[in-house]
């Protein structure tokens, strides 16, 4: 259920808010990756989680653009 509100609020937003939030989680992604390689990282999920959120922010993006043509 968590996620249906989720890309509810992603549908809401316009696409230069959704790249905003798109580059904001691939920085985030990243800061994860490097923790876990140094083994800093204590909850190892947070990247699957992340790894799907950009996901779907990208595939509301690409659907904003496809409804826009």
């Amino acid at each position: 259920m968590k996620t249906k509100k989720y890309v509810e609020d992603l549908r809401t937003k316009s696409i230069a808010d959704l790249n905003e939030e798109l580059v904001a989680a691939k920085k985030e992604l990243f800061n994860l990756r490097f923790q876990n390689a140094t083994n800093q990282l204590d909850n190892t999920s947070r990247i699957k989680e992340v790894r799907k959120n950009i996901a779907r922010i990208q595939t509301v993006i690409s659907e904003m653009k496809k409804a826009s043509k």
